[in-house]
Order: structure tokens, then sequence, then C-alpha cells
């Protein structure tokens, strides 16, 4: 089964984005090998906000050659067909991608949208990239949620260039 790996970077205050959805405190470390990282994916997942953000920055092309699955009840597929839309039925939809053949499936930004796959079983792993700033306000790792997730350790890398610690962790069941 493919897992679903939420792979983020988050402040050392608990934003994975500032208010207005701006991502500019997120330095490109020299050490990060970006390429072997993206190699463990064939799939993205995200959320309408994100997806919208990558779009209007243009920075959505290191993403090529990958499927990009969109969550949004407001997009209309047939004005991106670049994607796949996803507004209903999201729990099943994210299940059987899972049973689908292929590599695991990159869960990328969106705090909400996480938390709702979390809350439903649906994510794997969790692997945060703790960055050397406060932002003070912004869009938290998580959303609200009366559910408790426990999470097993499974490694840590301290990358010393900027400060970056990165920690990946299992979601038990």
């Amino acid at each position: 089964m493919r897992r679903i790996w939420y792979s983020v970077a988050m402040s050392l205050d608990g934003y994975i984005a500032g208010p207005n959805g701006e991502y500019d405190w997120i330095p490109m470390d020299p050490d990060i090998d970006f390429a072997a990282m993206m190699s463990r994916f064939d799939t993205v997942l995200m959320g309408r906000n994100t997806f919208e953000v990558m779009q209007s920055s243009g920075q959505d092309d290191f993403m090529s050659g990958i499927k990009t699955i969109v969550v949004s009840r407001t997009l209309r597929p047939e004005d991106y067909p670049q994607v796949t839309v996803v507004g209903e039925n999201l729990e099943s939809f994210v299940a059987q991608l899972r049973q689908e053949p292929g590599k695991d499936i990159w869960l990328f930004g969106g705090g909400v949208l996480f938390r709702s796959l979390l809350d439903a079983g649906l994510v794997d792993q969790i692997e945060v990239a703790i960055l050397p700033i406060l932002l003070g306000e912004g869009i938290p790792l998580a959303s609200p949620s009366s559910r408790r997730a426990r999470l097993r350790f499974a490694s840590s890398k301290v990358y010393e260039k900027t400060g970056t610690i990165l920690l990946e962790y299992a979601v038990e069941r």
C-alpha cells in the first residue's frame, strides 16, 4: 500500500505559512537533496489554497511529472485539466488512491487537509522541517481537532547551514 507523507516546512512557533500563505521565509538549504526527496513520490495531494498560492507565484513547475490532486469544493475540474480536482468523497478517493500501484503520496501544505486526513487514519508519516524563525501568526501545522494522534519517532537530521531540523514520525494506528 502506498503511504501518505505530510512533508512540510514549519516555523519554530508552529506555522507552515504566513497569514496570507506566504512562504518567503523558507530558505533553500543547499544540503537538502530535493531531487532525492521528490523521487520518493509520484503523486502530490494539496488543498485549494496551497494550489492557488503555488499557481499565482509560478512555483508549481517543480512538480512537473508528478500527478497533482487538488482538494476543493469550489474549483471546477474543467478549468484545470492538468490536475485532478476532488471535491466530494475525499476519504474514499484517498483510500482508493493508496491502493493503486505507484510511489508514495506527498501531502503538500494545508493544515486543514492534513488534519482531516490524519483524523480519518489516512496519513502514515509526518516529516517536518523546523526552521529557526518565529512568524508570530499564520497558517498552523494542523487545524484544531478533538482527536489525538500518537506518533512514533523515526529519524532526525540537522542542517547546520540554515539551522533547519528535520523530524520524521510515523503515525501510530
